[in-house]
């Protein structure tokens, strides 16, 4: 049954690549429309060469960093003004104010403070991924039961034991949605960031998926390679994503 469901899962792309290659087919000669036959070669060459998995992997590593921090800080306040009013009450208009401003829009500060490489990267990276944190943190803290952390407090538990035992067991299934959610906008705003980077650099060493996509465009026009670069970012998307599915249902086995 599930073998089944798995091929029917793979009828709608094949569909759309045989659409795909009589529509390029279709196309006058000298017309430099992507075709699939034409797309795999250019994905075989960058493969083979190292340079598609090694601009992948560059990517992946500002990506985790960047994360990393986000949810260090964010996690951190987000229990904060989740369970304490104060904080709550105090950070909650900073936290709305910044919370429109795109990603995008902080590059040319980004570039202005850390330059073209892989620092302001990552603080795009990190201010992405910070919102979606924090907010889902703080969703998840404030739906804790009131009467747990009462009846806890009754028997004696001190905050420390209450917030490590009661509090962040039942916000994390909320934490893992942020988390979800902001590797998602995280992965997109590195390919937003790099491109970004790596026209100011003039297309220079600074690598990364988006980078690559950027000198295809402005320097080869290599729209094969463009479309290569665009699968292997939802390919990567998809697996990140499918590491966090099988993440949560092993530190929570009881939310699936």
């Amino acid at each position: 049954m599930r073998a089944r469901f798995g091929l029917k899962g793979f009828l709608l792309p094949c569909v759309l690549l045989i659409v795909w290659q009589l529509w390029g087919i279709a196309q006058p000669a000298q017309s430099a429309a992507p075709v699939p036959t034409h797309v795999f070669e250019s994905a075989r060459q960058l493969i083979a060469s190292g340079d598609l998995p090694l601009a992948i992997f560059q990517s992946i590593q500002r990506v985790l960093l960047g994360f990393l921090i986000a949810a260090i800080v964010a996690i951190s306040i987000g229990l904060l003004m989740g369970h304490f009013r104060f904080a709550d009450r105090n950070l909650d208009p900073i936290v709305e104010s910044f919370r429109p401003v795109a990603p995008i829009a902080l590059l040319p500060l980004a570039i202005l403070w850390f330059g073209t490489g892989t620092p302001a990267a990552v603080f795009i990276v990190a201010y992405a991924a910070f919102f979606p944190l924090i907010i889902n943190t703080i969703f998840g803290v404030k739906q804790v039961d009131g009467l747990v952390i009462q009846a806890a407090r009754t028997m004696g538990v001190g905050r420390f034991r209450i917030l490590q035992t009661v509090i962040i067991p039942s916000a994390l299934p909320s934490i893992f949605v942020g988390a979800r959610l902001a590797m998602g906008i995280a992965w997109t705003s590195i390919v937003a960031a790099e491109m970004a980077v790596g026209a100011k650099s003039g297309g220079g060493g600074t690598g990364g998926i988006g980078q690559m996509m950027f000198i295809f465009y402005a320097y080869s026009v290599k729209l094969d390679g463009i479309v290569v670069c665009m699968i292997a970012v939802g390919i990567v998307a998809l697996l990140i994503d499918l590491c966090f599915r099988i993440l949560q249902r092993k530190v929570m086995p009881w939310a699936h």
